[in-house]
């Protein structure tokens, strides 16, 4: 979770303007408010003051249909940004999964605060290799699907939608064996307990960004951008910066068959990253699809240039 500690103390006199409260826009949902709300009080430790949610209904919220059909990345993100530009909120909250790699210079990502856990986790009665041949596992993600269909082509997999609850309840209904959720999620919300495995990166390549957060504000905001940058940690703002380069170069979404992970120790980060062929426009993947899997390392300050190349390797190797 977000470390809380004072590690900043404002030696400065602050303004009537300044101790007013921030507006801080969020999805409505349990996992964004939580997430927000961490935000929000992590900020407010640091600086002495306050900020309000703001809770914002998005298009991917309300639409029943796939991510995948409605626009993919951006879906939870566009009405946001859109309080921002109104000036309805000053700061906006996102999963950074879901942000769109294309640069947009009106917005200004001031803060990644430090990665929560990283891993996809399986919430059901018994552990992956467990489950029996046909089970049906829920996801609505191609990535996992992919990644998991090359472990197990004995499974059924099945789009899903919904939040975290949602989703669970098919599990404890009978509707489905399984489901698979982002592990941080999960843990934001108090279900961890629901928990039957946690996928390790060799198994499962998490979605680039996957259990980090992104505080963004108008890049016109100049007075506010380097008090929000108090929020952020390096080692994360690296890893993640590679992990989306990847997307970025891939011109791909948060929907599409690319998993990605990164460390940044000592200066130096670590990315693997993975490319599913999509054979199926159905499922998403032929019964056995073939996954390019490759390696890097490099300097933090080239984190950005680390993903790209790294992607443009993957690309070659499925020509």
């Amino acid at each position: 979770m977000l470390d809380t500690s004072p590690t900043f103390v404002a030696h400065q006199a602050i303004t009537p303007h300044q101790r007013s409260p921030l507006r801080l826009g969020t999805r409505r949902s349990l996992m964004a408010t939580t997430q927000s709300q961490m935000v929000a009080d992590h900020y407010t430790a640091l600086t002495q003051r306050p900020i309000t949610l703001v809770g914002i209904v998005t298009e991917g919220d309300t639409s029943t249909q796939a991510l995948s059909q409605i626009g993919g990345t951006g879906v939870f993100v566009s009405a946001l940004r859109d309080k921002l530009i109104a000036g309805e909120v000053d700061i906006a909250v996102h999963s950074l999964k879901d942000l769109p790699t294309v640069p947009d210079p009106r917005f200004t990502i001031a803060a990644v605060p430090a990665r929560d856990d990283h891993r996809d986790a399986l919430v059901g009665p018994t552990r992956f290799a467990d489950l029996p041949a046909g089970a049906k596992v829920g996801t609505g993600s191609p990535r996992r699907i992919a990644m998991l269909r090359a472990l197990r082509p004995d499974l059924d997999y099945v789009p899903i939608r919904g939040n975290a609850d949602t989703r669970i309840g098919k599990v404890r209904s009978g509707e489905l064996d399984a489901v698979v959720l982002a592990a941080a999620g999960l843990a934001r919300i108090g279900r961890t307990d629901d928990i039957a495995e946690i996928f390790e990166v060799e198994q499962l390549l998490p979605a680039p960004g996957q259990g980090a957060l992104a505080v963004e504000c108008l890049t016109s905001r100049m007075g506010l951008i380097p008090m929000l940058q108090l929020l952020d940690d390096p080692a994360t703002h690296a890893a993640v910066s590679a992990e989306r380069a990847v997307l970025a170069t891939l011109q791909l979404g948060c929907s599409s068959p690319v998993g990605a992970y990164a460390t940044c120790q000592s200066g130096q980060v670590h990315l693997t990253a993975a490319l599913a062929e999509d054979a199926d426009a159905t499922t998403g993947f032929s019964a056995e699809p073939r996954i390019s899997r490759m390696s890097t390392r490099g300097p933090a300050d080239m984190a950005a240039s680390l993903g790209a190349s790294l992607a443009s390797r993957l690309t070659g190797a499925h020509a």
